[in-house]
């Protein structure tokens, strides 16, 4: 994902009905969100950030949140115990997998320079081991997907040449896909093979594993998107440059227009749990919504 100043004070917060009365909390601890999610076993929150990655504060949120959330404990955005360094890309690939891309911190001498490559954590972001290309690659962003043989097909846009890169082997080694100017990349847990990307022209798919795109007629101008998984039915989710949100309808194709942020959101996230929430970073700070954007609930308020 890309990145977003949280400079703005926080407005227009709408929260969940069944959401407790107490505030978000607030933070200028960390200046730029690239990525964010959700790890399904725990509940976890992560955003992935210019300074390491961090747990977000889900309090404020009722428990249909995800199981074993909301954490009241929880209470303000913490740093991990890991290094704090430039995560350019992440995702939570799988229950308790973390996967992250981009540059070392300024002062962290434990990860490769000057690109990361693929780095994965299995303790919530206190340790992270290399997984390969260290010190070659800076993926500006990543997702995975589970594939019959068990093993995480990566997915992995290559900032440096435009490139999406493919890996069937949880990242170990990849091939190269094809050339796209992408904004955001998202994977159909359902169908490995489909992958989707925002361009300056519109919404692509590709049906073969990110070596073809082709364009997703009658689809919205999206800026940063997900997939939804069966349970929510299925489909993409996006977001346009204007803030607002945009279903798909699975199979048919339609496209329903939902809520949206305050300005362009820099990050965005499709969740689940028993309802179908989403995460964005906008003006706001870090919101999460469980109806596609009509209402948001503020989790980490922006600060001037």
């Amino acid at each position: 994902m890309f990145t977003v100043g949280l400079a703005a004070a926080l407005a227009g917060c709408a929260p969940s009905p069944d959401a407790p009365a107490t505030g978000p909390s607030t933070t200028t601890a960390f200046e730029h969100i690239h990525g964010l999610g959700a790890d399904l076993s725990t509940g976890a929150t992560y955003a992935g950030t210019h300074q390491g990655v961090w747990q977000i504060p889900t309090g404020l949120l009722p428990d249909t949140y995800l199981a074993g959330a909301p954490d009241a404990g929880l209470t303000q955005p913490t740093p991990s115990d890991g290094p704090a360094f430039d995560s350019m890309g992440f995702t939570v690939a799988a229950p308790g997998l973390l996967l992250a891309s981009g540059h070392p911190g300024s002062d962290e001498s434990t990860l490769s320079a000057p690109n990361l490559g693929l780095i994965s954590s299995t303790d919530a972001a206190a340790t992270w081991s290399n997984v390969s290309l260290a010190g070659e690659t800076d993926f500006h962003d990543l997702d995975a997907v589970a594939l019959p043989s068990g093993a995480l097909r990566v997915y992995g846009y290559d900032a440096a040449d435009g490139t999406i890169s493919i890996s069937d082997d949880d990242g170990a080694t990849w091939a190269t896909g094809a050339a796209v100017a992408l904004r955001d990349l998202a994977a159909d847990q359902a169908n490995p093979d489909q992958l989707f990307a925002t361009t300056e022209s519109g919404l692509v798919a590709s049906d073969d594993a990110g070596r073809t795109f082709g364009p997703v007629s009658g689809a919205p101008m999206l800026y940063l998107i997900d997939v939804l998984d069966a349970a929510a039915g299925g489909g993409v989710v996006g977001i346009d440059q204007g803030g607002v949100v945009w279903r798909q309808e699975a199979g048919s194709g339609t496209w329903s227009r939902g809520g949206q942020t305050e300005g362009n959101p820099e990050a965005f996230g499709f969740v689940g749990g028993s309802v179908p929430w989403l995460l964005a970073a906008d003006q706001r700070g870090v919101v999460a919504s469980d109806d596609f954007g009509l209402t948001w609930t503020v989790l980490v308020a922006a600060q001037n």
